[in-house]
């Protein structure tokens, strides 16, 4: 054996030992550090009432706010998927004036404030005193309904939410469906499918795994903003904590119980988004398991 294969045994047969770092030990001080500050002023701080807190966590209006909160979430999600899903379609029509017109949509929706929604749709019979079904320049009338009777707060919420949140996710939708290969539509073509089944059948199956994430940081955020219909005297959560410190005066601690309340659901659905998204990556996982094995 040479030298040189000597010492090439040697060197292969070396052990690295990382350099050892203070600055593990500094990290865990500091964190020490500060989880000491935020025990002895929030936790031991009288001032924030934590027995206010406990009192009104159950509370039955808190609960019948928690529960318009989470009717409102579900009912605006669900009708801003569909929506976002017809307009993204329409995003892709052949038909010119059916994408401009999406295209308009989604330009006035999303560059206009919800809440500034919000207010317009619950001031809507300012505009327009009556719905009513007629003939247009005859006084041919077939119905007529008062305008605030159909516009509740409920009804002004669930516009100006499910609008707003359509628009966003056609351009969610719209991106998951740009993600999908040309070579499916090819194919489903030339198996003489049609435009609405190639779409509901093959592509936005497969642009699922790209509508998933996004949409569940939609639905969180949605949860998040139903807080704003407080101001159209919807009661919400938010509200429903308003309406009691408004009499008590107990602003923090009622403060705290939404929080609370919020920090819940959103942790929830932050649970439901991650199974979801493994659901549906399951075929990125078992290709690369197969490359792997390969």
């Amino acid at each position: 054996m040479t030298k040189y294969e000597r010492n090439h045994i040697q060197h292969d047969e070396l052990i690295i030992v990382p350099r050892k770092s203070n600055a593990k030990y500094l990290s865990i001080a500091v964190s020490l550090l500060i989880a000491i500050f935020l025990i002895d002023g929030v936790i031991f701080n009288t001032r924030f009432g934590w027995d206010v807190v406990a009192h009104y966590l159950f509370s039955p209006t808190i609960l019948s706010g928690l529960v318009t909160t989470l009717w409102l979430t579900v009912v605006c999600m669900v009708l801003g998927i569909a929506l976002g899903i017809i307009l993204a379609v329409c995003r892709f029509s052949d038909i010119s004036i059916v994408s401009k017109l999406a295209r308009l949509y989604i330009w006035f929706f999303r560059g206009t404030p919800v809440l500034v929604q919000l207010i317009f749709w619950y001031n809507l019979a300012a505009l327009f005193p009556s719905i009513n079904l007629s003939v247009p320049f005859l006084d041919i009338v077939f119905f007529k309904f008062p305008t605030n009777s159909v516009i509740t707060p409920f009804a002004a919420a669930i516009l100006g939410l499910a609008l707003n949140e359509g628009a966003y996710m056609a351009e969610i939708v719209r991106a998951g469906i740009a993600s999908v290969d040309d070579g499916q539509e090819e194919a489903a073509r030339a198996l003489g499918m049609t435009r609405t089944r190639l779409m509901f059948r093959i592509v936005l199956p497969q642009a699922m795994r790209t509508i998933i994430p996004p949409t569940g940081n939609e639905t969180i955020g949605m949860l998040k903003t139903t807080s704003l219909v407080s101001v159209i005297s919807l009661s919400d959560l938010l509200y429903s904590a308003q309406g009691i410190y408004s009499r008590t005066f107990e602003t923090i601690p009622l403060l705290l119980v939404s929080c609370f309340w919020y920090l819940l659901l959103t942790s929830f659905l932050s649970v439901m988004q991650s199974r979801i998204e493994r659901y549906y990556g399951r075929g990125i996982l078992s290709s690369a398991a197969n490359k792997g094995r390969s």
